[in-house]
């Protein structure tokens, strides 16, 4: 597996800022898609940070679908619609939850550590498909938010949620980005290689996967919450093991050399999806097939492995 460098983090995540700019110039549509995508790179970027320690989490959606629900049921039930409060909560909510199934899943590893976190994804998913007053099956809508207390038109609104998700997404991604230069996320590596070895040095290897499920949870709310206000609707299936499985295909399709690879690996499967199912709707899952399979067999380091190729030559 190719060794990870992140001296040029600071140097990507410019190069994606100016990406995100550039975006503004796109169609509505695409531009849409691209936003939707970096909610659920955030999600894809906490599995990412697991993986590092050696863990794969089939159950990301949890926190994906605390976010969404926790915006969802302050802004349609509780009457907030101000972001300065709505996305702080997802992320709260988010943490909450990930404390307990922190100190639970970092007794667990490999197999256990998956199987666990998708049992209690599903749980959720049940107990909502249960709910009739959260519209059960199909979810519920949301307001229109508000930012700091404006309430932009109709024709700016989506430029204005966009320009936000870009930004906190660059937020996120300088934050993890230094998490992982510093010793605790360097420690992650430790874990996945040798586990024994880090406990004779003194190190917690519990208290790392911990940490690593905590900040993954973090992010993860966040991204629910953005996709949340992104689409105007949250539903069940947000936390679904086929959404959850998503977000650890990307993790693989993207690589995990750098923190802005989740969101290009994400987008790029959400445009390869539109266009098949656009121009082969009766194929398009096995155009999405395809792809992914070339993708593995040809890189199985993923998409980022070019990227870290070329920097290297």
């Amino acid at each position: 597996m190719m060794k990870t460098d992140f001296r040029h983090e600071p140097r990507y995540i410019i190069i994606l800022a100016m990406l995100l700019v550039a975006a503004f110039f796109l169609p509505n549509w695409l531009r849409f898609l691209l936003q939707t995508a970096l909610a659920g790179g955030l999600v894809s970027l906490g599995v990412v940070l697991q993986m590092r320690a050696g863990q794969v989490n089939f159950g990301q959606g949890l926190w994906y679908c605390l976010g969404g629900y926790a915006v969802g049921m302050l802004s349609a039930k509780a009457g907030i619609t101000d972001v300065a409060l709505l996305l702080p909560a997802a992320v709260v909510v988010a943490l909450i939850a990930g404390v307990g199934m922190g100190v639970m899943l970092s007794r667990y590893r490999e197999i256990f550590f998956a199987m666990l976190s998708l049992a209690v994804s599903m749980i959720l998913y049940g107990l909502l498909v249960k709910a009739a007053w959260l519209g059960s099956t199909d979810g519920f809508n949301i307001p229109p938010v508000s930012y700091f207390g404006w309430l932009p038109d109709r024709a700016v609104r989506p430029d204005v949620t966009y320009a936000m998700t870009a930004s906190l997404v660059i937020l996120a991604c300088v934050i993890v980005a230094r998490y992982l230069k510093s010793g605790a996320g360097m420690l992650c590596e430790a874990v996945a290689e040798n586990e024994i070895r880090l406990e004779y040095l003194g190190a917690s290897s519990r208290r790392v996967v911990f940490f690593a499920v905590f900040t993954a949870a973090g992010i993860s709310g966040l991204g629910g919450g953005l996709l949340a206000i992104s689409t105007g609707h949250v539903d069940p299936l947000m936390t679904n093991w086929t959404t959850s499985g998503s977000f650890v295909f990307v993790a693989l399709l993207a690589g995990r050399g750098s923190t802005i690879a989740p969101f290009l690996g994400f987008f790029a499967l959400e445009v390869v999806q539109t266009y098949a199912l656009d121009f082969a709707p009766n194929i398009w899952q096995m155009i999405l097939g395809a792809v992914m399979l070339a993708v593995i067999l040809l890189l199985p380091d993923g998409l980022w492995s070019l990227v870290q190729k070329r920097t290297k030559a």
